[in-house]
């Protein structure tokens, strides 16, 4: 029935292979390995993400945060924080995207873990609203401005220290 080569050995165990013996699973020897404690601890560990969003011109400036508030209730619900929401208005994009030519930007400092980040990602990539986004992982949170709205405040400024008293 079957060539030469093969012979002495059935389902690929070699003869005299005993069949009561159990071949170790990858779970087995996973918790022998001494990094294994360390990658269970960094589950449970949330890291910190920026987040930008960008949404169509077709929806108000209510409707974009709305979407940022939607967000926020999704992370803080799987046990994340959202520790920054700037919204940086209608801007132009460099490039159409979806015969858009101008969208809703939003920036997001987000401390949550993995797994609620990418729930978030799997949402907006539903969204119709939603022409982008890039998360970020990052080593610590800036909860300073960000250097868009630092401009925009500075460019406010000097039209209102420029205007006659």
């Amino acid at each position: 029935m079957g060539s030469g080569l093969f012979r002495g050995v059935s389902k690929g165990r070699p003869e005299g292979w005993a069949a009561a013996t159990k071949e170790p699973s990858f779970e087995d020897v996973l918790p022998a390995f001494p990094g294994a404690a360390a990658q269970s601890r960094k589950k449970d560990k949330m890291a910190y993400y920026e987040h930008v969003l960008i949404t169509r011109q077709d929806i108000s400036p209510q409707q974009a945060e709305q979407l940022n508030e939607e967000l926020k209730a999704l992370i803080e619900a799987q046990g994340g924080h959202i520790a920054k929401i700037e919204y940086w208005g209608l801007r132009n994009l460099m490039y159409r995207i979806k015969k858009n030519r101008k969208g809703h930007y939003s920036l997001l400092a987000i401390d949550a873990p993995a797994a609620a980040v990418k729930e978030m990602e799997r949402q907006l990539s539903i969204n119709e609203d939603v022409l982008r986004y890039l998360t970020l992982r990052v080593e610590h949170l800036d909860l300073e401005l960000s250097p868009i709205l630092a401009r925009r405040d500075r460019e406010r400024e000097r039209r209102f220290d420029d205007v006659p008293a």
